[in-house]
């Protein structure tokens, strides 16, 4: 298929990068955008969390891995945890949002994310931010003695100020999650990230420190960012992205969390150029480190998970999925 014209649009892209598996991901994310994004000419810019009270092991990206983000032209940009850290390291992608140029649109992504076709090509509003749809309903929980959606989700908008009947898609029941304006942060944008990271900040902070009564059930970890997400977008007019942003959840880029999961449901298109871009002899000196990608990529273990699926015909939930690559012996995160 013909690959679209870029659109010119100029903006950054954030990914975290740690020691461990983060680093490893960001530089196969890395290579990725180079070989599917040819028109993005902004920053491509990997926050390092720094050593520090919060963490009880340096953090910081290994030097082998340093060097090969550098010749993919990312940016390493440290960022210090003050609220977050090691005990909810999910906190990374909101506190590392002041790595970013102030007043430069940006969008985020989970580094366990591979780029697929040119990101430029997208009509993205970056005064309407938005967030990925390619979520479960994980948060809140039906628990015995619980209020109910509305009820938890109203209390949220409540305590921030926010107007609430306008996040609802009324084409979905009442009492049903999809109602309620809720993503998976693996990926969104705004227009300037030291105001949204700010905000995102400040708020995630208020919820986990002083809850509303009516969320006294209901864990926060790891739901934290995804509870906080839709009220910062919500807060700056964003909302649900449209049809036009469906590529960010499809053939544009994929959020394959883990590679046996990857090699399970993706696409043969995603599989591709998984394989493709960890080819080049000058990353795989580097990604060898890392032993899922190892053994999934370079062995050919990923090529048996998928052969055990019919990849338009997956088991349902994912667990069935998960349990099914254990069996046999596969399983690697």
């Amino acid at each position: 298929m013909a690959r679209k014209k870029a659109s010119g649009q100029n903006f950054n892209i954030m990914v975290v990068g740690q020691g461990g598996r983060l680093q490893y991901e960001a530089l196969l994310f890395a290579a990725s955008l180079r070989a599917k994004s040819p028109g993005f000419s902004g920053r491509l810019i990997v926050a390092e969390p720094q050593p520090g009270p919060r963490w009880m092991k340096d953090p910081r990206i290994a030097a082998p891995v340093r060097d090969a983000l550098a010749d993919l032209g990312a940016e390493i940009v440290p960022f210090e945890n003050r609220h977050f850290g090691e005990v909810y390291p999910y906190g990374n992608k909101i506190e590392g949002l002041a790595a970013l140029p102030a007043g430069e649109p940006f969008v985020f992504f989970d580094s366990d994310t591979l780029i697929l076709d040119e990101l430029t090509a997208l009509p993205i509003d970056f005064n309407r931010p938005a967030a990925s749809m390619r979520r479960e309903g994980t948060w809140p929980e039906e628990e015995l003695y619980w209020p109910g959606y509305t009820v938890v989700w109203k209390s949220l908008y409540d305590k921030f100020g926010l107007e609430f009947e306008s996040t609802l898609d009324l084409s979905q029941p009442d009492e049903y999650w999809q109602r309620y304006l809720y993503f998976n942060a693996g990926w969104f944008f705004g227009a300037d990230p030291a105001v949204f990271g700010q905000r995102f900040t400040d708020w995630a902070v208020e919820v986990r420190d002083n809850r509303p009564e009516e969320l006294a059930v209901q864990s926060l970890d790891p739901w934290l960012d995804q509870v906080v997400l839709p009220l910062v977008i919500h807060s700056f007019g964003g909302g649900r992205p449209g049809p036009d942003l469906a590529g960010l959840d499809g053939d544009v880029t994929c959020h394959y969390r883990m590679f046996p999961l990857l090699y399970a449901r993706e696409s043969d298109k995603v599989v591709q150029v998984l394989e493709e871009v960890t080819a080049p002899n000058r990353i795989k000196k580097v990604l060898k480190g890392y032993e899922p990608i190892k053994r999934m990529v370079y062995q050919g273990r990923g090529q048996k998970v998928r052969a055990l699926f019919d990849q338009n015909d997956l088991p349902r939930p994912e667990k069935k999925i998960r349990n099914k690559i254990k069996a046999e012996g596969f399983w690697m995160r």
